[in-house]
């Protein structure tokens, strides 16, 4: 994934303690996978839901990675 092993570990304990996740060793390193098949159609799910929707959340003034307008506050 190209993230340092702290960045992540903390989400897949977490994850592997739901029993979302499980992992098994692969030499010096551990090789997670879905514990629960279901999860396939939930991420699919999302995927198609960030696609329809992605670019309205980016641009979100409250949400969204561009700074808010500067205006009168409400």
């Amino acid at each position: 994934m190209g993230l340092a092993q702290s960045t992540v570990w903390a989400p897949l304990s977490c994850l592997r303690d739901c029993s979302l996740v499980d992992s098994r060793p692969r030499g010096r390193a551990s090789l997670y996978f879905l514990a629960r098949p279901e999860l396939l159609d939930l991420l699919a799910a999302a995927e198609q839901l960030l696609a329809a929707t992605g670019e309205a959340v980016d641009l979100c003034p409250t949400y969204g990675t561009h700074p808010a307008p500067e205006g009168p506050a409400r």
